[in-house]
C-alpha cells in the first residue's frame, strides 16, 4: 500500500533524502524512527503530494506521487503533529466540514460524522467546541478527520507530541482499531516505545537513508548482548562505577554513564555470571547501590547503536536545515 522506491530529495547543499526505499502491506503499521534531521518530515511531505521527489517514486495505494497525485490525495489520510481541528467548531461540525469537502452530501456527511464521533468516543461531546477539549480528545477528532473519506492509508506525523500519558494511550487504542479494520498506517514518531507497542515493521532512518529495518525483536536481537544497568545511591560515584564495571567485564567494554539517573550501563555478554561479578566488584568498592538489573536489549538501545545517540538528541543543524527546507 506505500512504496518508496529510490526517493532523493536535495534543498541546496542539504541532501534531506537519497535514496530512500521503504514498503508496508495492507493493514499494517510501519514506523518511520530517525533522529530530528533525518528525513522523516520530507518523506511525510513526498507521500501527501506537497513535495516532489528530485528522482524516484513513491505511491499509495498503487498510485504514484508524480502522475496521480489527486488519486494519491483521494487515498490518503493525514494527521500531524499539531491537531489540525477548527477550535470554534463543534466536534460534529469539525467532521461534518471534512466530509463535505471530500464531496460528500449534507446527509452522507452527517451519517460519516456521526459514525466517526461514536467510533472514537466523541458521541457526548459533539455539540461542544473542539477549543474546549483536552489534548487527547483534539487527536481523536484529528485522527477522526483524517478517516472521513475511508482512505487506505493513514500518515500520522508524530501524532502523540506533547500529550500527557492518557492522551497517548487513548491515540494508540485508536490507531490499533484502524489497523484491524485494514487501514495502512505510516506512524512517525521519536516515542520509541510507542513504535515498539504500533509497528508491525521499523525503519530506522538518518542523514536520509534507511539504516535499519525489521521487527522490533528483530532490532532488539541484531542490537547484541544483554545489558547490565546499575543505579547509584550517590552520583558522585559514577566514575568509580564504571571503573569496576570495565574490572569486571574486562578492558574492552565501555560503561555508559547517565549523570541525571544516577546510572551507568553496558553489554552483558556474560549474562547473569557477569552481573555478579560486577555487583562484587562494586561491593569491595564500598560503593552503594540503588538498583541493579540485567536486561534484554530495547529500543533505546538500538536507535542509540544505530545513530551514535539517543532518540531525543537532537542533531540542531540538519534539523534546522529540513525544516527549514520543507516549509
Amino acid at each position: 500500500m506505500i512504496r518508496v522506491e529510490n526517493v532523493s530529495k536535495s534543498f541546496g547543499s542539504f541532501k534531506a533524502l537519497d535514496g530512500l526505499t521503504l514498503r508496508a502491506g495492507e493493514g499494517t503499521v510501519l514506523g518511520l524512527l530517525g533522529p530530528n534531521g533525518s528525513g522523516k518530515t520530507t518523506t511525510v511531505k513526498i507521500l501527501t503530494t506537497l513535495l516532489a521527489p528530485d528522482s524516484g517514486d513513491a505511491r499509495v495505494a498503487g498510485h504514484s506521487v508524480l502522475t496521480a497525485p489527486g488519486l494519491v490525495r483521494a487515498n490518503l489520510g493525514l494527521s500531524g503533529q499539531y491537531a489540525a481541528v477548527d477550535e470554534k467548531l463543534t466536534a460534529f461540525e469539525n467532521l461534518h466540514m471534512v466530509g463535505r469537502l471530500y464531496g460528500m452530501n449534507r446527509r452522507t456527511a452527517a451519517a460519516r460524522a456521526n459514525e466517526l464521533l461514536e467510533s472514537f468516543r466523541l458521541t457526548d461531546v459533539a455539540g461542544k467546541r473542539a477549543g474546549t477539549f483536552s489534548g487527547g480528545m483534539r487527536r481523536r477528532l484529528d485522527l477522526a478527520g483524517a478517516i472521513v473519506a475511508r482512505p487506505q492509508v493513514v500518515v500520522l506525523d508524530e501524532p502523540t507530541t506533547g500529550l500527557d500519558p492518557r492522551g497517548r494511550l487513548d491515540t494508540w487504542e485508536v490507531v490499533s482499531r484502524l489497523v484491524a479494520e485494514g487501514t495502512t498506517v505510516l506512524l512517525t514518531t521519536q516515542y520509541l516505545e510507542e513504535a515498539d507497542r504500533l509497528a508491525d515493521r521499523i525503519a530506522v532512518i538518518d542523514h536520509g537513508r534507511v539504516i535499519a529495518e525489521g521487527t522490533a525483536t528483530e532490532l532488539k536481537q541484531n542490537a547484541g548482548a544483554e545489558r547490565i544497568d546499575v543505579v547509584l545511591r550517590n552520583a558522585a560515584d559514577l566514575p568509580a562505577a564504571a571503573s569496576a564495571l570495565v574490572k569486571a567485564a574486562g578492558p574492552g567494554s565501555r560503561p555508559e554513564q547517565d549523570l541525571q539517573n544516577r546510572s551507568v550501563s553496558m553489554a552483558a555478554p556474560g549474562g547473569h555470571r557477569l552481573l555478579v561479578k560486577v555487583l562484587s566488584e562494586l561491593d569491595a568498592r564500598s560503593l552503594p547501590v540503588d538498583e541493579a538489573s540485567l536486561r534484554r536489549p530495547t529500543l533505546d538501545d538500538v536507535f542509540l547503536q544505530l545513530t551514535g545517540h539517543a532518540a531525543a538528541a537532537v542533531p540542531e543543524p540538519a534539523a534546522r536545515a529540513e525544516a527549514e527546507a520543507a516549509v
